[in-house]
């Protein structure tokens, strides 16, 4: 019999990033489809999904080994030997290539949305605090990205990201969900685990904390605006 190897893959600051900006997503979608005093929680949510996109940034290059861009930052090369069926013994750890290009590209489509959220107006009632540092120019057209190209590039890359899971999860019958949930995963070979005790539990804290402080003053400059 092949011996298993359970590993810690998913360190828990980054399950829960995880989770929080899924949840996140689908609130800001159901929002922007109501509508009027639900724009309020709109722009609340977005607020933090800036805090945990900001942490994810920082958390990319001090967390857990695998959650670490550098362990899944894949070349072209690599990419392609991977499409062909020659994978390497690391590509079915953390991310694999493919599923790489779709973390990279999620998180770009969510900060261009995120970042055109703050400077859009939807000259009704709710503005967003980036807005009087731009002319009205750069507002009228990062409103249509926010409202229309932005806004079904998030849902399609999230519709794609779920049908991988799935196609991963049926045909090549690989758990993703339980290691995303759980941290650990189990593995044919022995591999280096993420670090994930006490002490880079209260870094990812101080982290999330400071990325909040961050997403909070961003908000509080529309509020200044107000007040002149």
């Amino acid at each position: 019999m092949t011996q298993q190897h359970t590993t810690r893959i998913w360190d828990l600051p980054t399950r829960i990033f995880h989770w929080a900006l899924a949840a996140s997503i689908v609130a800001l979608v159901v929002t922007a489809k109501v509508g009027g005093n639900a724009m309020e929680w709109h722009f609340r949510l977005g607020y933090g999904v800036l805090a945990l996109l900001v942490f994810r940034i920082v958390w990319g290059l001090i967390g857990g080994r695998w959650s670490r861009f550098a362990s899944f930052l894949y070349s072209p090369v690599r990419v392609l030997r991977y499409l062909r069926g020659s994978a390497h013994a690391e590509d079915s750890i953390g991310h694999s290539p493919l599923g790489a290009l779709s973390v990279f590209a999620l998180l770009a489509v969510l900060m261009a949305q995120v970042g055109t959220g703050l400077l859009s107006d939807d000259e009704i009632a709710f503005a967003g605090p980036l807005t009087r540092f731009v002319s009205n120019a750069v507002v009228g057209q990062a409103t249509g990205y926010h409202k229309e190209i932005g806004q079904y590039m998030v849902l399609g890359l999230v519709a794609l990201h779920l049908l991988a899971i799935a196609f991963y999860v049926l045909v090549r019958r690989q758990r993703l969900v339980r290691p995303m949930l759980q941290g650990d995963k189990v593995l044919p070979a022995p591999a280096a685990p993420s670090r994930d005790d006490l002490a880079s539990r209260a870094v990812a804290l101080v982290v999330l904390a400071l990325s909040a402080a961050l997403a909070w003053w961003v908000s509080s400059l529309g509020t200044a605006a107000a007040g002149f």
